[in-house]
């Protein structure tokens, strides 16, 4: 290599390190829907909402956020990583000062409807700027695929420490403030990073792109080698050299895979357990203490609260960082199937259930927080990385649009589950608006058996999918 090739080489690798750095800078402030249960406690009180209409309010979050997948997806593999980053930012803000400006204002400032709709805008600025990031860090560290998208994926996921963390220092017990600084900051990390981050170009490599039809079965594991397809492409990963064909497998007809629907599965009902309660730790908490110690404040409480969300946090960071290094390690070293982190995450939040269902002094709640935390980030600090090596890199914003359709669909159900059964346990107060539980841990039991059952359900299918993957491995080998 002449002295210019390796000056522009060194170039290149630096851009690449800085866009990497604002698509970390980028999903740290994309990540900020899991720290809803910090204020939503307070948001109820302020505007006097039963925990069914709060827990609306954050369900219409998480529907912007994953029903854009889709959408968003497209934008992003069509268009690139930078434009969805900007128009993310702007969502962001016109998401996050409404909801500020009601907490300010108090009650029939602004409806329900609105503040559904409000939430909904923060969801899909978050999947937009998201989408942006991961798909650059993606494209850019193609050889370490896993452990670059896991440093963007534990950013996404220390977002809630982060901000609340920032909030309690300068606004202590101020939810008015916390909610403007959300508005400001995320809006304005996304805007600056946009101008760092960028898809820079590899050394010419020529794949092999194959179609849906033309992988067997669309398994869970690298398609056919180039070499057995005819052609000449080569690969490097890692610490071996392989002839591998790129899948290319997108849109509809991911509906006719069946390792699609398998991690659709496994995706959807591991998110739904998750969010029931990274959505709803306030109210756990809440409900613990006002049966242990009714004496305490609700300034104190508050605390609690903030202290679960970071918790679950850096739970979550740290499970993303763990599954995706791990699962690159594994993958590339030993030929293990990264599927085996999803089976730990399934047994991780079972775990994490058993222990909400036992817990009774919220001294012990930490637990639920660390495990949920955990459990989450290593189910989505490996899953983007499967779908990209199951249906290829190309469409992978898209396809896992598609795979964010089951978080909408089991996470919107566990969580007005969880607001119907919390509801059912609680007793009017003040003016017969506002509602609350005295009952410590029966507040939320029946929530909990549910999500223990769908957590079962989340491992049986990661199994099957698991026994599916190293049979067809086998087959190959």
């Amino acid at each position: 290599m002449s002295a210019a090739a390796a000056s522009r080489e060194r170039r290149r690798n630096i851009a690449r390190w800085v866009s990497l750095g604002a698509s970390t800078a980028i999903s740290l402030a994309a990540g900020t829907n899991y720290v809803y249960s910090a204020y939503a406690p307070q948001l109820g009180e302020r505007l006097h909402l039963s925990a069914k209409e709060i827990n609306l309010i954050g369900t219409f979050g998480n529907l912007g956020m994953y029903l854009s997948g889709i959408p968003g997806g497209m934008l992003v593999d069509s268009k690139g990583p930078r434009p969805p980053i900007l128009l993310g930012a702007v969502f962001l803000l016109a998401g996050y000062y409404p909801i500020h400006l009601a907490m300010l204002r108090g009650l029939g400032s602004y409806s329900v409807s609105s503040l559904c709709f409000f939430s909904m805008l923060t969801g899909v600025g978050s999947c937009l700027t998201f989408g942006g990031a991961l798909k650059a860090a993606a494209l850019n560290f193609p050889q370490i695929r896993g452990t670059a998208t896991a440093i963007a994926l534990a950013a996404f996921g220390l977002s809630a420490f982060f901000f609340s963390t920032l909030s309690a220092l300068l606004f202590p017990g101020n939810s008015e403030d916390f909610l403007l600084v959300l508005a400001i900051a995320t809006s304005g990390i996304c805007f600056v990073s946009f101008f760092f981050c960028q898809v820079i170009p590899q050394p010419s490599t020529t794949y092999v792109a194959v179609s849906s039809s033309d992988i067997d079965n669309n398994r869970l594991h690298r398609s056919k080698s180039a070499e057995e397809a005819g052609s000449p492409s080569r690969r490097k990963s890692g610490g071996y050299d392989s002839f591998e064909a790129e899948p290319d497998v997108r849109g509809l007809a991911l509906l006719r895979c069946p390792d699609f629907w398998l991690l659709w599965l496994v995706i959807g009902t591991l998110t739904g357990v998750g969010l029931m309660t990274i959505n709803n730790i306030g109210h756990d908490a809440q409900a613990l203490w006002g049966y242990f110690d009714p004496e305490k404040s609700s300034e104190f409480v508050q605390a609690q609260q903030g202290h679960h969300v970071s918790v679950l946090s850096l739970c979550s960071c740290a499970g993303r960082m763990i599954s995706g290094i791990s699962s690159d390690i594994l993958y590339k070293r030993h030929r293990t199937p990264r599927m085996w982190m999803l089976i730990l995450s399934s047994a991780v939040f079972i775990i994490a259930q058993l222990f909400a269902l036992t817990i009774s002094n919220p001294l012990n709640l930490w637990l639920v927080s660390a495990l949920t935390g955990l459990a989450y980030g290593m189910l989505f600090g490996v899953s983007p990385t499967i779908v990209s090596e199951t249906f290829g890199i190309n469409a992978l914003s898209t396809n896992w649009g598609f795979m964010t359709v089951a978080a909408v669909i089991f996470g919107n159900v566990m969580n007005i589950f969880y607001g119907v059964v919390y509801d059912e346990h609680s007793t009017p107060t003040g003016n017969g608006r506002q509602r609350e539980c005295l009952e410590g841990r029966s507040c939320y039991e029946g929530a909990y058996l549910v999500a223990l059952a769908v957590a079962v359900g989340g491992l049986v299918v990661a199994s099957v999918a698991l026994v599916r993957v190293k049979a067809l491995m086998r087959a190959r080998n």
